[in-house]
């Protein structure tokens, strides 16, 4: 499978495998969130502050707001941690912390 992917990626742009990362990552958040909350064994409609329908949708979308992620957590018993780090090897800053709540 890995090589397949490399394989893909030789023949593109630069710029169209980031695209296709961000595109992956953000697929993936969606995905993990479901799981969260199914491993914590909470249904979508027992979230304080969002409807069942909000919840089915917020878990599908590709973009969310750090906001409504810290209150989606928030009621999931969860907290959010937000970390930076270099993209390249050469930088001499080390990963940081940016937001923990």
């Amino acid at each position: 499978m890995n090589n397949a992917i490399k394989m893909m990626e030789s023949k593109m742009s630069k710029e169209a495998v980031e695209r296709s990362r961000l595109l992956a990552e953000q697929e993936i958040l969606a995905i993990r969130l479901g799981q969260l909350r199914e491993k914590l064994s909470v249904k979508q409609d027992e979230f304080s502050n969002f409807s069942q329908t909000s919840i089915s949708r917020l878990e599908k979308r590709k973009d969310i707001r750090i906001s409504t992620l810290i209150e989606y957590l928030d009621n999931l018993g969860m907290g959010l941690e937000i970390k930076t780090f270099p993209k390249r090897k050469a930088r001499k800053i080390n990963e940081e912390v940016l937001l923990r709540v």
